[in-house]
């Protein structure tokens, strides 16, 4: 009775090397299951927002620090042109503080008098400002007189 043995597979579901298929070849292999692509393509599309949301708040606190920056240096302009154009009676050194009056004729005078210190002899002055003098020769408000616009 040698009967031959046929298989009921089919020859063409059948591999010389069964590790380089794609989907599991027997029951104990691990369930490979296809990925639905809308949700992967959502996954990364999400990711990839967060992140070039990141990056531009990174960018915009820093354009902001820079136009902050520039708002200051720009103040700091206008505050040494009325300085420099005020009356003052001695030679400023750098990193002294100073205080900048406006007088009733609507000219400025720097002074090295601050505004608790005239006592009675005060003028009539209108504070305008603490300011010290910068290394690059520009003035810093140290305090101001919130009424007074410049």
């Amino acid at each position: 009775m040698s009967e031959k043995f046929e298989n009921p597979i089919d020859p063409d579901k059948v591999t010389e090397n069964p590790h380089s298929l794609e989907y599991g070849h027997h029951a104990g292999s691990a369930v490979v299951k296809p990925e639905d692509q809308g949700k992967v393509k959502g996954r990364a599309i999400a990711a990839m927002e967060h992140q070039t949301d990141m990056q531009l708040d990174q960018i915009r606190e820093q354009m902001q620090l820079l136009a902050d920056q520039a708002k200051a240096l720009q103040d700091r302009k206008v505050v040494s042109e009325i300085i420099y154009g005020a009356e003052m009676r001695f030679e400023p050194l750098i990193n002294h503080v100073y205080h900048l009056y406006e007088k009733e004729n609507r000219s400025f005078l720097l002074s090295l008098i601050a505004p608790d210190q005239w006592g009675r002899s005060k003028k009539s002055f209108e504070f305008v400002a603490t300011v010290r003098l910068l290394a690059d020769h520009t003035w810093e408000v140290i305090e101001k007189n919130e009424e007074f616009e410049f």
